[in-house]
């Protein structure tokens, strides 16, 4: 893993480049995605809730580039799977981190990775460019998903889709349209104080 930010990710502009900087954001942004996943409304029908750790995804990739934004989401996923309560409802441990949600945790790293990468080509710098890029990294989220649930559940694809899919793409619309324009903002915001 690189050790210290990229110089062209937002973070890596305003703090220091160091080591422990670098570690420090890792933590935090792992910690920001175990508060956001306790924004819970759980749906009945199934065992995948909505939850605020999509945009706590989508966000640390774009700001911490793509090495360190995965780092914070492996980060999350080790601290919940070896008990802390970090996943959705205070939950933690390794049956709730190899349960049906599992493949949207690996997803998780996967997407922050993505989203870091088109960062680091300053695809977060303007609106359209970022919308792109933060739905590129929800589409990836459940291409790991829904095919994990369709195992666990013993479901087919178009069955695994209703239940871990479908009922997600309005909100995660919403949150793409927040991290779009949130980073684009924070990017004028900061030229403009380095003028």
């Amino acid at each position: 893993m690189q050790t210290v930010l990229p110089s062209n990710v937002l973070l890596g502009v305003v703090f220091p480049r160091s080591k422990a900087i670098t570690a420090a954001l890792v933590f935090g942004f792992a910690l920001f995605t175990a508060a956001m996943a306790q924004l819970v409304i759980p749906l009945g029908f199934t065992p995948v809730p909505i939850t605020g750790q999509t945009l706590a995804v989508l966000l640390a990739g774009g700001v911490l580039g793509a090495n360190a934004g995965a780092a914070s989401q492996a980060l999350y996923v080790v601290m919940g799977a070896v008990g802390l309560p970090f996943f959705a409802d205070a939950k933690g441990g390794w049956t709730v981190a190899t349960g049906s949600t599992a493949g949207y945790l690996v997803g998780f790293v996967v997407a922050a990775w993505l989203v870091g990468r088109l960062a680091e080509r300053n695809q977060d710098r303007s609106v359209a460019t970022a919308l792109g890029a933060f739905l590129l990294g929800s589409v990836t989220i459940y291409l790991f998903g829904v095919p994990w649930l369709a195992n666990v559940i013993g479901a087919d694809w178009n069955r695994a889709a209703e239940l871990g899919a479908y009922p997600f793409i309005a909100g995660d619309l919403v949150k793409v349209a927040i991290a779009g324009s949130l980073l684009p903002t924070a990017w004028r915001l900061v030229d403009r104080s380095r003028r």
